[in-house]
């Protein structure tokens, strides 16, 4: 019978509910490890239940009200934490970084790069670590009464006659036979590495001269069998009466042990445990420490690159995260051996790596660098039988007077997503319009958010023309920024939305708006029973899985049936994976909602494709129906389109009618439907209802009339 994993109890102390939601969902999802979470969202509760010290590790949101994060950890833990401590943030900063770490906080991990990957491993690696840190302080104890009782070795040092007396031990300690009579000073000496020979004789003389109340130095000295061992030596001086030193005795302890594991916790502390590369803190160190020198020496600058791998989740997601960390291992590997000596690559954590560069004094530099680490990524990675092909993308940031460590790091990782923004698998050097973008990219995502949350958005309808009879037979619902605010084009703020999240809030405002309007329209005689709306849908959507009862309960609340509403989804979007979209639109249109194709003939779908899905129209892109002429050898494309539709029983609608000869070529392939500035451009709610009041039929035919 398999034994019961005890779960790991997880106290989250978080003050905003969605937040506590995202991570405890993170939490429950994982499948290595079972978690018990706690929450607690008020500073003065949390301090109660870190006082009854019954979890195992503390997630603790920076931002607590009033107070910080810090100030809980720094007033509920006197001294180190008992479990460990991960800081959540929003945004990390170097301050915080060595205020956390001075507080005994294991790790902090900024929200916005979080996922389950990254908190699993985080808590992981933080239990792992205390336990460690247990175990070696309860060793050092056991080491120091184990040396007490052993008695270490002795040495009484006469002043006088200037001979020492060292015991059988101090002997031993040093793989020596043991001596009968006393000996010179330079048996000692004799035996301390020469690197470490002036600072014991000055530790001895500063207590001979009373400088410090006893001696204690660490020092290296050779052992019998060759090598050196670390060494404690303490000692107090006897004086006579006039105060002058006349003996001076103490002990000798090997503390070699003791030293290597000091030196192993100082070296973990400061270097990434799966790469063994420096990390964030050693890497910010010498950053400062170039910049500091360069200070002194203006000629001496420096660059920093920050390197991210293109896809790298891919890889995880399709043959597993231990193939992932041996890809990082040899990754890591290969852009040190492309570096010139002296610089530096760390490792920040996931797939994120940063390089300094020494005595670089313009771009030319770091971009000769920068492209030889790309260079040698040329060739495949073989890893666990795997042939994998990886790039980069690199961002570069140069020092200049005034900037610190901080922001080099900030302007290298701009200047990195600004290459991926270009293509992936480039090298950008930062410039100071990429940080406008950011500061203007981060304004617009706070405008989007007011927009969304105040259902500020403007939405404007274009109809859809039946080309036969000339009747609107649909209007499209698309999404427009509020009119009195400085314009921003619906191509920007809607991968903003996509990018933040904000598109499922958008999308149902739309959604919900579209459906009302057109029911007060059919109210007001404005449109026919036939009459439909249709609401583009990103394919950011489709991974919510209330998208269907999102869809029924708008459609409800504007008392509308089913088959009014039609959903556009773009070719590519709907082709990217065919398994999951399927199943999704099978559910929300399987009780009449219709879908289409929009874009169509701009991604890469196939008929077997199309028969899966349930499309009741294929709309021709715009950057097609641009190209037409009376001329039959220029409509190759719609005239294909349009026989692929008719062959698989589906109208057509055409985007983007702008010119009169477009219609008439239209109208003679036999495409039923079309939209665009020639019947008329996009118009608000009010606007759009006049329009309704006013069209007469016949204009289409007069449009599309030859001159």
């Amino acid at each position: 019978m398999d034994q019961q994993i005890e779960p790991i109890r997880v106290l989250l102390i978080e003050d905003d509910e969605d937040d506590f939601l995202i991570t405890s969902d993170m939490l429950r999802g994982q499948e290595r490890a079972r978690y018990e979470v706690e929450w607690r969202s008020e500073f003065s509760e949390s301090l109660h239940a870190i006082a009854q010290r019954r979890h195992d590790v503390y997630l603790v949101d920076y931002r607590l009200g009033e107070h910080t994060g810090l100030e809980l950890v720094r007033a509920g833990f006197a001294g180190a934490p008992s479990s460990p401590v991960i800081m959540l943030t929003g945004e990390a900063t170097y301050e915080m970084d060595l205020e956390a770490t001075a507080l005994g906080v294991t790790d902090y991990l900024v929200k916005q790069k979080l996922d389950p990957l990254v908190l699993e491993r985080s808590i992981r690696y933080a239990i792992s670590h205390q336990k460690a840190m247990r175990a070696l302080a309860l060793s050092e104890e056991r080491y120091a009464l184990a040396v007490r009782a052993a008695n270490d070795g002795i040495w009484d040092w006469d002043l006088v006659t200037n001979r020492i007396y060292f015991s059988p031990r101090w002997h031993a300690v040093l793989g020596r036979p043991e001596q009968s009579a006393d000996e010179d000073p330079s048996t000692w000496f004799g035996l301390v590495h020469p690197g470490d020979l002036v600072r014991l004789r000055a530790a001895i003389k500063a207590h001979l001269d009373g400088r410090t109340p006893h001696l204690q130095s660490e020092h290296r000295m050779r052992h019998a069998d060759g090598t050196w061992r670390w060494v404690m030596s303490r000692g107090l001086t006897i004086r006579g009466a006039d105060g002058a030193p006349t003996r001076m005795a103490g002990s000798l302890s090997d503390i070699t042990d003791r030293r290597a594991a000091q030196m192993r916790l100082q070296h973990d502390a400061l270097h990434d445990t799966l790469t063994g590369l420096p990390n964030r803190m050693l890497f910010m160190d010498r950053v400062d420490q170039i910049l500091q020198r360069a200070v002194r020496e203006p000629d001496c600058g420096c660059a920093v690159l920050f390197l991210d791998v293109d896809r790298f989740k891919l890889v995880n997601d399709s043959l597993s995260h231990a193939v992932g960390d041996q890809l990082l291992i040899a990754l890591a590997t290969r852009v040190a051996s492309a570096l010139r000596p002296g610089d530096t690559v760390a490792r920040l954590g996931g797939d994120e790596f940063t390089v300094l560069l020494e005595d670089v004094t313009g771009g030319d530099d770091a971009t000769v660098v920068a492209d030889r680490i790309m260079r040698s990524f040329d060739e495949a990675f073989e890893i666990d039988g795997n042939e994998l092909f990886i790039s980069l993308s690199i961002g570069i940031s140069l020092s200049a007077p005034g900037l610190d460590p901080a922001d080099l790091m900030r302007n290298a990782d701009i200047a990195m997503y600004d290459a991926k923004r270009r293509g992936r698998s480039r090298r950008t050097v930062f410039d100071q319009s990429m940080h406008r973008r950011v500061v203007d990219r981060l304004a617009r995502e706070t405008e989007l958010r007011q927009v969304v949350e105040c259902s500020l958005l403007g939405i404007h309808y274009q109809p859809i023309v039946d080309l036969e009879t000339g009747r609107i037979r649909a209007l499209e619902a698309l999404a427009r920024w509020p009119e009195d605010w400085p314009p921003v084009p619906p191509t920007e703020f809607i991968t903003i939305a996509e990018e933040t999240g904000v598109i499922g809030a958008l999308g149902q405002q739309v959604l919900r708006e579209a459906l009302g309007t057109l029911s007060g329209w059919r109210a007001q005689g404005l449109v026919g029973e036939d009459v439909c709306v249709s609401v583009n849908l990103s394919g950011r959507q489709l991974d919510d899985p209330t998208l269907s009862e999102h869809v029924r309960e708008a459609i409800d609340a504007a008392s509308l049936p089913l088959v009014v509403l039609k959903l556009e989804i773009t070719e590519s979007t709907l082709m990217q994976e065919i398994e999951r979209t399927q199943h999704v639109f099978s559910e929300v249109c399987s009780s009449g909602v219709g879908l289409h194709l929009d874009d169509f003939g701009t991604g890469y779908s196939s008929l077997a494709a199309l028969h899966r899905f349930p499309v009741d129209a294929l709309k021709i892109d715009r950057s097609f129906v641009s190209t037409l002429r009376e001329e039959p050898e220029n409509d190759v494309i719609v005239r294909s389109t349009v026989a692929l539709a008719h062959s698989l029983g589906l109208p057509v609608i055409a985007e983007g009618i702008e010119h009169s000869a477009q219609l008439r070529r239209l109208r003679a392939l036999g495409c039923e439907y079309g939209q665009g500035y020639l019947f008329s451009r996009p118009l608000s709610a009010v606007a759009a209802g006049s329009l309704l009041r006013r069209w007469s039929p016949s204009q289409v035919n007069e449009l599309g009339a030859v001159v």
